[in-house]
């Protein structure tokens, strides 16, 4: 039996160097399975020297949408007809959609990220205050969106003094938020007035699970809601850890998932069965 397409499949996909261990077509398939939809997820093997090529090659080939990692965030900019303002602040598009023949970029890392705080943590980011662990892509994405939802204060602590200053320029010229930075050197303890912890670092990512952020533990409050990046292992020692303290934890897996949601309803116009996504991530991950 046909569809509405015929036999024609709507494209999406992900353009990545590497890329093989990217999990995102484990989630959109299971979506676009679970709601009937016609279209096919794409991990597709994209050198640096061939993005522009392949940027043209979705615009021949129809694609609807387009997820980007490492290493094109930044510089597929480039070659896109519109990005988003967000984006734009950031400097970096993780999300591609067509409106007509046009490809607009967006960056729906962060986004994920408040999703999760919002709905999972139940915690509205205006007038608290963060303390952010690294200065990366995550970092930067969640620091942006944060900023903009009205966060009063964000403290950066990272290793890298140039890379975190940089951020911190960026969030000051472009948000209201009063921002600092701190260099990460030894345990970093948590200041009293902190709301929210982040590890936005890659610490703890599988297969060093046993890896943990130079921090006073003991600093963590009950109550205080304490985030993670990664998604694999879902729950991280460092949420563990957490957890046993008292603090309201959020788990990688839920920016990952809440990412993947809005991009799909960039791509399809249709809202996504997160339930169904979750699963399916966290049957991959063996959770």
């Amino acid at each position: 039996m046909t569809t509405a397409t015929g036999y024609r499949q709507e494209l999406v996909g992900v353009f990545g160097f590497p890329v093989d261990e990217n999990p995102t077509v484990v989630m959109m398939d299971a979506a676009f399975q679970s709601l009937g939809l016609p279209w096919r997820y794409l991990t597709l093997k994209v050198a640096p020297t061939d993005l522009a090529a392949g940027i043209q090659g979705i615009r021949a080939m129809g694609f609807r949408g387009l997820n980007l990692t490492i290493p094109h965030k930044v510089e597929v900019l480039q070659y896109l007809d519109e990005v988003n303002a967000d984006a734009r602040i950031m400097g970096a598009v993780n999300t591609i959609y067509r409106e007509g023949d046009r490809l607009i970029g967006a960056n729906t890392d962060g986004k994920g990220f408040l999703r999760s705080l919002r709905d999972d943590a139940r915690m509205d980011p205006a007038g608290r205050k963060f303390m952010i662990l690294g200065a990366g892509g995550a970092a930067r994405s969640i620091c942006v969106e944060l900023a903009l939802a009205g966060a009063s204060e964000i403290e950066i602590v990272n290793r890298t003094a140039a890379r975190a200053r940089e951020l911190v320029d960026l969030l000051r010229q472009n948000t209201k938020a009063r921002v600092t930075f701190r260099e990460w050197n030894g345990e970093v303890s948590i200041p009293e007035n902190i709301d929210g912890l982040v590890n936005a670092t890659s610490i703890g990512l599988y297969p060093n699970v046993q890896e943990l952020p130079a921090l006073n533990f003991e600093t963590i409050r009950p109550g205080m809601v304490v985030c993670d990046v990664i998604p694999n292992p879902p729950r991280t020692r460092f949420i563990t850890e957490a957890e046993s303290r008292g603090a309201v934890t959020l788990d990688g897996l839920g920016m990952l998932v809440y990412q993947g949601v809005i991009a799909f309803k960039l791509w399809t116009g249709i809202d996504a069965p997160v339930d169904v996504m979750k699963r399916a991530l966290l049957l991959e991950f063996g959770g």
